[in-house]
């Protein structure tokens, strides 16, 4: 169990192996639910993602700049399962 002071501006600091067992990193943000017997739950915060974010995502990245066909996906797909990429 880890136990953390208050300051006198009502603030607390989290420990750093407390942080890594959430998987939280500096900028990013935890939630607290609040229950009903005075305890409090801790975890990471969900980064919500904006949905232009994922426009693009299926982009062409391959030389030829065109999209793999559904067949040429499957294969790929085959090759990797099979260990033989």
């Amino acid at each position: 169990m880890t136990t953390l002071t208050v300051t006198a501006k009502g603030q607390v600091t989290l420990k750093q192996d407390l942080l890594r067992h959430l998987g939280v990193a500096p900028g990013q943000k935890v939630s607290i639910d609040t229950l009903p017997d005075g305890r409090a739950v801790l975890r990471a915060a969900h980064q919500g993602a904006a949905i232009d974010d994922a426009f693009g995502i299926l982009k062409a990245s391959n030389k030829r700049k065109r999209a793999l066909s559904i067949e040429e996906m499957n294969a790929i797909v085959s090759h990797a399962w099979a260990g033989k990429l």
